[in-house]
């Protein structure tokens, strides 16, 4: 049952990341692919939902996040047993780990969506409790929550701009995709929705990406079964 999605696109490195939150025998785990399908890596443990760290167990891992050559942040956590968030390195050794169902920092809900800034920061949609989390990305540091621009709906997705300007953010059950202004460094402050696309009822947005290239974003959605794109205008 794939679910999140990150494509590794540059002159070195070709690669198609998918989560698999399905509970057959191969699910439960993070796969890497070329771009003509075929399987380059799995983490986790095939068709075992579990939390061990050695061998690696995920429960319905919701989505990955790739930053550079060496960073790899998986949030474990679409239901199930785990709410945690994994940084790895290059060769997928443990670096830290956050976690714990709760709601104090730190703790997660349904940990749905990660994406990471160029400022060092990472930001994860805290879907069960309505709130987007950001840490350090070297020591996994808590830096503070957004959690006043979710009050109807919690974060279902979280990518930026193409320009790095904006947080892009869908919340399924309102179906809505805000644009929140991204912080400077330091203290992230509160968040400030700078403009919204209402969508039609029941089209349900689950998941949005970005093509860093374009600046195109893509909405997959779980009501109207398709996939919307956006161009920049």
């Amino acid at each position: 049952m794939p679910h999140g999605i990150f494509a590794v696109i540059d002159e070195d490195i070709k690669s198609i990341w998918i989560t698999d939150v399905g509970q057959g025998p191969y699910g439960h785990t993070v796969k890497q692919y070329s771009p003509s399908g075929s399987l380059l890596k799995t983490l986790g443990t095939p068709g075992i939902a579990g939390s061990r760290l050695s061998p690696l167990q995920f429960d319905q891992p919701a989505d990955i996040f790739i930053k550079g050559e060496d960073e790899v942040y998986i949030v474990d956590g679409d239901g199930g047993m785990n709410n945690r968030l994994l940084k790895l390195t290059d060769d997928f050794s443990l670096q830290w780990i956050l976690g714990g169902n709760g709601t104090k920092p730190c703790q997660f809900f349904i940990p749905h969506s990660v994406a990471v800034d160029d400022m060092g920061r990472v930001w994860v949609a805290d879907r069960g409790n309505k709130r987007i989390q950001v840490f350090d990305t070297f020591l996994g540091e808590y830096i503070g929550s957004w959690d006043t621009c979710f009050l109807e709906d919690g974060p279902y997705s979280v990518r930026f701009t193409a320009d790095k300007k904006y947080l892009v953010v869908v919340q399924l059950n309102i179906s809505r995709m805000l644009f929140l202004a991204v912080p400077p460094v330091g203290g992230i402050g509160d968040c400030n929705v700078v403009s919204t696309i209402q969508m039609a009822d029941g089209v349900r947005p689950h998941l949005v990406d970005i093509n860093v290239r374009t600046g195109s974003i893509y909405v997959a959605e779980l009501g109207a079964e398709q996939v919307h794109k956006y161009v920049p205008c």
